[in-house]
């Protein structure tokens, strides 16, 4: 493949369709749902209502709350009510996840999502996650429906991405995750030992978002080894949503530590010695050829097997931007034109992924949240020119947002990386993959 250079994709948040790779199961009601609902309940404080609804015996009308609940915190960032009601709302959203039907269920994995987004990183979404995981993971080994089970997996994923204050406790979300992705024999992965394409696809994404927030030397190099080489078995499956979520995870995998850098300390020395370590480079070196050959026939994929054509060129997009930067370490570019003359623009596969998950989640709320809220703000480091105008700088976040900011010192520092390992490149006239294992990178 030549060279090119590195492409910029454009987008505006008002005008296209979600065209993320993002594969959670429940659809964001519009605004004019809360109007519907309005006058179903009438009168007084809406979310009030909504509230007291959730009390009710009749499934149908706690469904129609929890459509309310959805549709007013993804429209406007309620973070007065979310953070005065965030116990009581938890409770009630966890009691309709586990007893509540697919469609009640699945709002409710929403709204709790929501809920934990409105609220921001603090004590209130710290506790929502410790009272929430362990109903989540049940519910994940309990239930087979997929619906409900993608919703619940975004579900955690959110509450993980905002309320983990530690590293362990996102290792723990992720390690949830993982047994979905690849149940090992013997573990107790409860009625789904064989989980549908569409959850296996939404764990995957959920996964990787999470790993957006990782310190990548937390994880051995075992834990990447396995990781990778069966996220390449994913690249052979025949659902494109499968596909897709591996090709994303793999970018992000190398982005974050190269391969060559798995088997050397913090010092630039080999921490594979002896007898076994010429195995397994070689291991290594066979599993990076795969993983190339894998992606550049995804890249240029002919039609078949009953495929949309929009379906199949945003397989063929993704991965040959996941080519592009395997071979040459370019990032692809991503800008998103929203309100006031605000852009967001993003140029890693950290970024990407964040964005992706998140525009997936809030639906056509991700605009309004983009401007208002400001957990949003310190992920992206964006302040919209609203603000700006107004006289107000931009509001840093709790200290645990160092991993989830691009502009935090562990993304400066990858980005650092990702500039030598160009330059390397460059040198060279070779990519990535040709590196020496031995170089100090």
């Amino acid at each position: 493949m030549g060279k090119r250079s590195n492409r910029q994709k454009n987008t505006n948040v008002f005008d296209s369709d979600d065209d993320t790779v993002s594969t959670s199961s429940t659809s964001m009601s519009d605004v004019s749902q809360a109007q519907e609902n309005e006058e179903v309940y009438g009168g007084g404080n809406q979310l009030e209502n909504y509230l007291d609804a959730l009390y009710e015996k009749r499934g149908s009308v706690r469904e129609k709350a929890l459509e309310g609940f959805v549709s007013a915190f993804a429209s406007q960032v309620q973070s007065q009510f979310a953070k005065s009601n965030s116990i009581t709302l938890q409770h009630q959203f966890i009691n309709s996840i586990k007893r509540g039907s697919t469609s009640e269920a699945s709002l409710a994995s929403h709204a709790l999502g929501l809920l934990s987004l409105t609220v921001g990183s603090g004590d209130s979404a710290h506790e929502i996650l410790e009272e929430s995981l362990v109903h989540l993971a049940q519910v994940l080994k309990s239930v087979s429906d997929s619906r409900k089970k993608s919703a619940v997996l975004d579900c955690l994923a959110i509450l993980t991405f905002v309320g983990g204050n530690e590293p362990e406790e996102t290792q723990k979300s992720m390690q949830i995750l993982w047994q979905l992705i690849h149940p090992k024999p013997g573990s107790n992965v409860g009625v789904a030992s064989k989980p549908s394409p569409s959850v296996v696809a939404a764990a995957v994404s959920a996964w990787s978002f999470l790993l957006t927030t990782v310190d990548g030397w937390r994880m051995s190099s075992s834990e990447w080894q396995e990781s990778v080489s069966y996220l390449s078995t994913l690249l052979d499956k025949d659902d494109r949503a499968i596909r897709l979520a591996a090709g994303e995870a793999i970018a992000l995998i190398f982005e974050i530590r190269s391969l060559e850098k798995e088997f050397r300390d913090a010092d630039g020395d080999s921490v594979v010695e002896g007898k076994n370590s010429q195995g397994v480079f070689s291991y290594v070196e066979a599993l990076k050829g795969k993983i190339l050959n894998q992606v550049r026939s995804l890249s240029v994929e002919a039609g078949g097997k009953g495929s949309a054509k929009k379906d199949l060129n945003n397989q063929r997009s993704l991965f040959r931007d996941v080519l592009e930067f395997l071979e040459y370490g370019h990032c692809p570019e991503t800008s998103i034109k929203m309100q006031h003359g605000d852009s967001l623009v993003v140029s890693t596969w950290t970024q990407l992924i964040q964005l992706n998950f998140l525009k997936h989640f809030l639906g056509s709320g991700f605009a309004k949240h983009m401007q208002e809220n400001e957990l949003l703000h310190d992920v992206f480091n964006f302040t919209p020119k609203k603000r700006q105008l107004a006289g107000h700088g931009h509001l840093v976040g709790s200290e645990k947002r160092m991993f989830k900011s691009p502009n935090s010192a562990v993304n400066k520092a990858r980005t650092q990386l990702l500039n030598k390992q160009r330059m390397l490149a460059q040198d060279r006239n070779a990519g990535l993959y040709n590196a020496v294992l031995n170089e100090d990178v």
